[in-house]
Formats: structure tokens, C-alpha cells, sequence
């Protein structure tokens, strides 16, 4: 029973000791960093491509960033050390499977952003200003406030007659007719002669 009583009470110190060692500053800045890859990840990647196969990659990139740099930095990390993580984890790359130079971009801003909030030394509302700035930036490109934004699909025509260049007109108004879209410019891929047909890629921009 005494054992117990002991085991018991060294259990609850190191309770304690754990909840010593993670004070409110890492939760603050845990939540900050959250926050950021929420609105990241959620509400601009999400909305804009409407994708989340790469959901799971950029939450855990940016929380276990986050974690080993604000762990390391307890134990005197140099700043270079820690872009050199940054930097090996920014350079993974996938074996089964591609990953796009948009999602790698993704992927290196929850990276930076569990960089920047573990290791800076500024106050919380200073953190949630630069990750304010860098949300505020990546929305901006994103959107067509400063330019429009241009989409491509690639199709198979088969009235191969048209790709000649004297009928230019009149195949962009066909295209337009089928697929219901402003084009504004196409570009002459593959023709196959054997099968009358020929890759068309179709360029047009995105609707406001």
C-alpha cells in the first residue's frame, strides 16, 4: 500500500514537472501556429483547388515542424541549425507519387509557418502579424486581385481539318461553343493523322 502511495506520488510530480516544462507560452504559440495552417490549408487551399488529398501532409508537416524546433530551441538550436531541418524537410520529396510545384509551395508555407512560430523570439501578437502577412500575401496571389487567373484544359478534337491556320476563327468559336468558356488562346499538340484527331490545349481565364 505504500508503494503505491509513493508510485502514486511520483506519478503526480512528473504530471506536474511535464506541465512545468510546457508553459502557456508553447501552447500560445501552438494555437498561433494552428490557427495560421487552418486558415492556410482550409480556407485558402481548400477553396481555391478544391482538393484535400494533401490535407493530412501539410497539417502534420507544419505541427511536427513545429514541435522539434520548439523542443530543440529549449536546448540553444542555432538558427542555422534549424533552416538546415527547414531545409531537409522542405526538399522531401514523394517516391509512389508526384506532388505539383503548387502543393510543394503548400507544403514549404506550413513548413515555414511552424518554423517561424516555434523559434521566434517576438511577442504572440507579433506572431499572429507575421503569420497575418504571410496568409494576407498568399491569398492575394491566389485570388485575381492582381492578375487574372489562367486555366487550361486539354482536349481531343476530331475534326482535325480545323487545326489549320486559316480556320483559326472559326476553331476557337467551336471550342467555344462545346465547352461553354471564354477562350482566349490555344495551343496545336499531338495529331494523329491515322485517327483524325489532335491535343488541343485550351487556354481561358477563370471567372471572378
Amino acid at each position: 500500500m505504500i508503494l503505491l502511495q509513493v508510485a502514486n506520488e511520483e506519478f503526480v510530480n512528473k504530471g506536474f514537472e511535464l506541465f512545468d516544462k510546457l508553459t502557456a507560452r508553447f501552447f500560445i504559440r501552438l494555437g498561433i501556429d494552428l490557427l495560421a495552417a487552418f486558415v492556410l490549408v482550409r480556407l485558402i487551399y481548400f477553396r481555391r483547388y478544391k482538393s484535400s488529398e494533401n490535407f493530412f501532409t501539410f497539417f502534420i508537416f507544419n505541427i511536427i515542424i513545429f514541435m522539434i524546433t520548439f523542443i530543440l530551441n529549449k536546448s540553444d538550436m542555432s538558427m542555422g541549425a534549424a533552416f538546415g531541418l527547414f531545409a531537409v524537410f522542405s526538399m522531401l520529396r514523394y517516391r509512389t507519387e508526384g506532388i505539383s510545384t503548387k502543393d510543394m509551395t503548400y507544403l514549404f508555407l506550413s513548413i515555414a509557418i511552424g518554423l517561424i512560430t516555434a523559434l521566434s523570439k517576438g511577442t504572440w501578437f507579433e506572431l499572429l502579424l507575421i503569420n497575418f502577412i504571410i496568409l494576407f500575401f498568399t491569398y492575394l496571389l491566389e485570388s485575381s486581385f492582381l492578375i487574372k487567373k489562367e486555366e487550361t484544359k486539354i482536349i481531343q478534337y476530331e475534326n482535325i481539318e480545323m487545326i489549320q491556320p486559316e480556320f483559326r476563327a472559326e476553331l476557337l468559336a467551336d471550342l467555344e461553343k462545346r465547352m461553354g468558356l471564354k477562350i482566349h488562346r490555344i495551343a496545336i499538340g499531338k495529331i494523329d493523322f491515322l485517327k483524325d484527331t489532335a491535343i488541343i490545349k485550351v487556354f481561358y481565364y477563370e471567372a471572378i
